[in-house]
Formats: structure tokens, C-alpha cells, sequence
């Protein structure tokens, strides 16, 4: 397990806690809380990484062990513990792997997830409440926490359109990979002629943007409505005049937020992700510059669908970027979006080296 040392770069993290923690035992050090906290975040995210090798390194140490006793004994039940144990140590290995290809300046950050139906009325709202739930398992399943921070309901069914807060380390690492459209195919349940319809749905995702990031906003170049939450109700949405929609003029971007329960708060989340939008808008205009943006454009243009699902002719889920495919449709939709997620990152890592190395 020790080879792995320097593919996780092991040593130079070990480094960087030894000398940030000299910095906050440092006097006056709390006394710029953003940079103190900004730190912390950054030492916490460090040992994360040295703990995981150090549980590794620990598990091959037991597997060594394990085989030396089957071995001497002959202990066949003891031997099949170490394979067991092997196969969990490899898991280990190949999560850890893949968390190092997360290496992007934001891919650390908290998300923002959008999910904004298409054309199409009820059809494409119902398809977005499907991915709603869809992505509500995922996160549930993947460590993450969300906060629903914007949510409108449909007038006969689905939604219109919700905003999630995922928090959690690497959270919009992961989720980048779902922006784009998602196409569904199926038997619609709202014709009465049992026709197969076609509904596309929007997935937008942003990095959240700390506040020591740089994004000025004029207060002169937004514009704030206020106005009372809309649809069903229930935990997520506020019943009071207190619904904020902020749109920022010169880029004509608009966000929303309803779901706290004082208009000072849906404000300030709604800042957040009109930051988080901006930075966004920053990063790509930069890139283009670069001409490294082209593909992602095409991604994420309407009527480009990312990934198809198919409930009728056949049960498929197929995303078109890497050609991950699997007949199991009813384990997607309860959040089994792994093996999607993390062939399109390692996509993107391959592309990146393949630059490196032509240019």
C-alpha cells in the first residue's frame, strides 16, 4: 500500500497540515473568522485524505496477515476472510483513486443543483419531479446533505421547477457530471390514449462560491420582487409574502428562493446563488477564451440531451457522453448514478491529459 503514497501525494498533504496548523496557533489568528475558517476547511479536508490512506495502509497490513495465517495453518475459512477483506480493500483503493481525479479549483465546493422541465406541460413537470427524487437518493446515498431552496409545484402535477443546496465535501466534483439535459421515454400516465411521449429536462449545477471569492455585484444592477411561495406547500415552502427573486440585469440572470421563513434569509440565499451563478459565468467566459469550452457548450445546450431514459419500448438508461448503459432503470431512478458519474469524470481526465501531452 505503500506505492500509493505518491499517487495520493501522501507526504506533501502531511506537510501542508504541519504548516497551517503552526499558522493557527499564530496570534490574532481567529481574528479574520473568514480566513481562519477558509484554513480550517482546508486542514480538515487534508486529514480526510491522510486518514483514508492510513485506513489502507492499515487494511493491507490485516489482509498480509490474514493470508500468512491461512497459509501456515492451512485455514481455508481464514483464507477466504483475507479474499473478503481483499475485495473491501480494493474498493477502498479504487474509491480513494477516483476522489484524487477530483482535483479541479472548485471540485471541492459545496453544489447548487437546478432542474428547470422543457417544453411540454405536465409531461416534462412529472419528469422533474422523477429526477427531483432521483437525486434526492443520491444524495442521501453518497454522504451528502441537501437543503431544498427553491421548489414550484406544477399545476396538475411535477414541478416547475426546484433549486437544491448539496453540501458535503466534493459535492460539485461529482455533480458537474449531471449537467446537461435528461430525455425520458415513455407511456405517458396523463394520456388517455396510452401514447409514448418524449419529456426533456434541464440539470444546471454550480460551484457554491465562498465569500472570500471576488464576484462584485452592484446593488444598482439587480433587481429584487418579492412574492408569496407558490403550490402544495408542506416543510419546504413558506406560506408568507416572504419569497425572494432576485435578477441581476446586465446578464439577465434570476434566482428564487422561498423555502426559509423570513424574507432576510430567502435574500441572503438567494444572493448565494446568484454569486454562484455569476462565478459560474466568470469561469466558462474564461475558458472560452482558451477555446476549452466548446464541447461543454454543446453538453448543456437545449435539445443536446445528456442521457436518455427509456421506460417503454425497453427498459434502457444510456448516457451518450460515454455510452454507460444498464438495463436497470428502477435502480437509477433510486439514485444509482455511480457508475455514470464516473465514467464521464474519467472522460474528462482523460481528455485534459491527452491536451497535456500534445501540447
Amino acid at each position: 500500500m505503500k506505492t500509493f503514497g505518491g499517487v495520493f501525494d501522501i507526504a506533501r498533504k502531511k506537510e501542508e497540515i504541519a504548516e497551517f496548523e503552526i499558522r493557527t496557533a499564530e496570534s490574532g489568528f481567529w481574528d479574520d473568522q473568514k480566513a481562519a475558517q477558509k484554513l480550517m476547511r482546508e486542514i480538515a479536508l487534508r486529514k480526510e485524505w491522510v486518514a483514508a490512506f492510513d485506513k489502507m495502509e492499515a487494511g493491507s497490513d490485516d489482509v498480509a496477515t490474514l493470508l500468512e495465517m491461512a497459509e501456515e495453518a492451512g485455514d481455508e475459512e481464514t483464507a477466504r476472510e483475507a479474499e473478503t477483506e481483499f475485495k473491501k480493500l480494493a474498493q477502498a483503493v479504487e474509491d480513494l483513486e477516483f476522489k484524487n481525479m477530483l482535483s479541479g479549483p472548485d471540485d471541492e465546493k459545496n453544489a447548487i443543483l437546478t432542474l428547470n422541465p422543457g417544453a411540454g406541460g405536465t409531461e416534462s413537470q412529472d419528469w422533474a419531479q422523477m429526477l427531483y427524487r432521483m437525486y434526492l437518493r443520491w444524495i442521501e446515498r453518497s454522504g451528502f446533505k441537501a437543503e431544498i431552496l427553491d421548489l414550484q409545484y406544477g399545476e396538475e402535477a411535477g414541478l416547475k421547477g426546484v433549486t437544491i443546496e448539496v453540501t458535503g465535501p466534493y459535492a460539485y466534483g461529482y455533480l458537474k457530471a449531471e449537467a446537461g439535459v435528461h430525455r425520458l421515454v415513455r407511456i405517458s400516465p396523463f394520456d388517455a390514449n396510452s401514447k409514448r411521449h418524449t419529456s426533456f429536462v434541464s440539470a444546471f449545477v454550480y460551484p457554491e462560491i465562498d465569500d472570500d471569492v471576488e464576484i462584485e455585484i452592484d446593488e444598482k444592477d439587480i433587481r429584487v420582487d418579492t412574492y408569496r411561495a407558490s403550490g402544495a406547500g408542506g416543510q419546504h415552502v413558506n406560506k408568507t409574502d416572504s419569497a425572494i427573486r432576485i435578477t441581476h440585469i446586465p446578464t439577465n440572470t434570476v434566482v428564487q428562493c422561498q423555502n426559509q421563513r423570513s424574507q432576510h434569509k430567502n435574500k441572503a440565499a438567494a444572493m448565494t446563488m446568484l454569486r454562484s451563478k455569476l462565478y459560474q459565468l466568470k469561469m466558462e467566459e474564461e475558458r472560452a477564451k482558451k477555446d476549452e469550452i466548446e464541447k461543454g457548450k454543446m453538453d448543456i445546450a437545449w435539445g443536446s440531451q445528456i442521457r436518455s431514459y427509456v421506460f417503454h419500448p425497453y427498459n434502457m438508461v444510456k448516457d451518450h457522453r460515454t455510452d454507460v448503459e444498464t438495463g436497470n432503470v428502477q435502480a437509477v431512478m433510486d439514485g444509482d448514478l455511480d457508475d455514470f458519474i464516473k465514467a464521464f469524470l474519467m472522460g474528462v481526465r482523460s481528455e485534459k491529459a491527452q491536451k497535456q501531452a500534445a501540447g
